[in-house]
């Protein structure tokens, strides 16, 4: 059972998230809060699989959050933005702060359920709507952090299909089914892309990959 917080500061929005999630026979909420700070202490007592999480929030907002989690020491959950904001720049800082996907609240059901297995299976989804948008933030700006990076050294083709899938958001296991290949195998190519692209995780090798042209 994947056991999922859900942050929001709409009440109504996290009961029907929590609603639409009862219908599942593998995914459970654990529990809620309404902003950054109270979810950090919910994080910290429930131990979630993944956390749902708004960016827009009155207090400590979803960006707060996710830099919050950052600091934290020992293990953090995966985190899959779900908001009604879909600004090019704020998907960026989102991404690059840290969360695994990025949803519009508008997503289907089924597409939210895909996400939530997705991410608890360590992957990283993007919602098809804003991938777009995304490409073109990515290659617009340029952060301290990116001029300080070294530079990328050149993928294998196999490193390229494994880079493709991550991109698309498949697990490593669904990458070795696809590939057909073991899944440790998978996970030694992941680590180096993620190595040769000088990026600290999927989401962030993502990023660079898309800013450098790798993938289009």
């Amino acid at each position: 059972m994947i056991r999922v917080l859900v942050v929001d500061d709409q009440t109504l929005v996290r009961q029907g998230i929590g609603s639409l999630l009862d219908l599942t026979d593998d995914i459970e909420v654990v529990g809620e809060a309404d902003d950054g700070m109270t979810a950090l202490a919910a994080i910290e007592e429930l131990e979630p699989d993944v956390v749902l999480l708004d960016l827009r929030m009155p207090r400590h907002d979803g960006l707060w959050t996710l830099d919050a989690l950052r600091e934290r020491t020992g293990a953090v959950p995966p985190v899959l933005v779900l908001t009604t904001f879909d600004n090019d720049d704020l998907v960026l800082d989102a991404m690059r702060a840290g969360a695994c996907g990025y949803l519009l609240k508008d997503v289907t059901l089924e597409r939210l359920t895909k996400a939530i297995r997705v991410i608890a299976d360590g992957g990283t989804l993007i919602s098809p709507s804003i991938t777009d948008r995304l490409l073109r933030a990515v290659r617009r700006r340029r952060s301290p952090v990116d001029a300080g990076l070294p530079p990328v050294q050149p993928l294998t083709e196999r490193e390229l299909e494994v880079l493709r899938l991550v991109a698309e958001g498949y697990s490593n296991r669904e990458i070795a089914q696809a590939l057909f290949l073991v899944e440790g195998t998978v996970k030694n190519h992941v680590s180096t892309v993620l190595m040769k692209l000088g990026a600290r995780d999927r989401t962030n090798a993502v990023l660079r990959a898309l800013r450098e042209n790798i993938l289009d």
